[in-house]
């Protein structure tokens, strides 16, 4: 297809659709609306369009994921409770994915609104420092700055033990909130 040739409703959602199955990585809305030329605001909404059809497609930092549920078939899930301030984000999501560890998402507890949950899926530094850069780049303010620093990460890995050695990284490091 060439790039002036803008492709339309559902002809262009089934393509998007291919594409994030396909791929191996997130891809960004702007990668998306400059292969089908179409705006960024169109492929918000296809991908709205997509997820209400029950396309387990996720919004992250680093772009659109399509999550299948054979990639998570094999994983152990945990939920930790950190502590920590923002300029030791970057430390603690490293840890993490040092460790061989996949974050899944940032949840708070807001005294007002109650929980709140934002898509990570950080599996390596490459991803650490893109979502490092996109937060300094966009000047917003961590989930985990509404709360002082208290926050919550859905992780999984491999084996309990994998798990078990990022928690005892993180513990060491004084990133985790204290059991007393």
């Amino acid at each position: 297809m060439s790039k002036e040739e803008k492709m339309v409703g559902e002809k262009r959602r089934d393509f998007l659709l291919k594409w994030l199955k396909d791929s191996n990585e997130p891809i960004t809305g702007s990668q998306m609306a400059s292969r089908a030329s179409v705006s960024r605001q169109v492929i918000v909404g296809d991908m709205a369009l997509l997820k209400a059809k029950d396309e387990p497609i996720i919004s992250t930092s680093q772009g659109y994921v399509y999550f299948s549920q054979s990639q998570s078939d094999h994983m152990i899930e945990r939920t930790i409770a950190c502590f920590h301030l923002p300029k030791d984000t970057e430390r603690e999501l490293n840890l993490l994915v040092d460790h061989g560890v996949y974050v899944k998402n940032v949840i708070i507890d807001h005294p007002i609104y109650g929980e709140f949950t934002a898509s990570l899926h950080i599996s390596n530094r490459k991803e650490v420092e893109r979502f490092i850069k996109d937060v300094g780049h966009s000047k917003a303010s961590l989930l985990s700055e509404l709360t002082d620093g208290i926050h919550l990460h859905t992780i999984s890995a491999q084996s309990e033990d994998l798990l078990d050695e990022a928690e005892a990284a993180l513990k060491e490091e004084g990133f985790l909130v204290n059991e007393a």
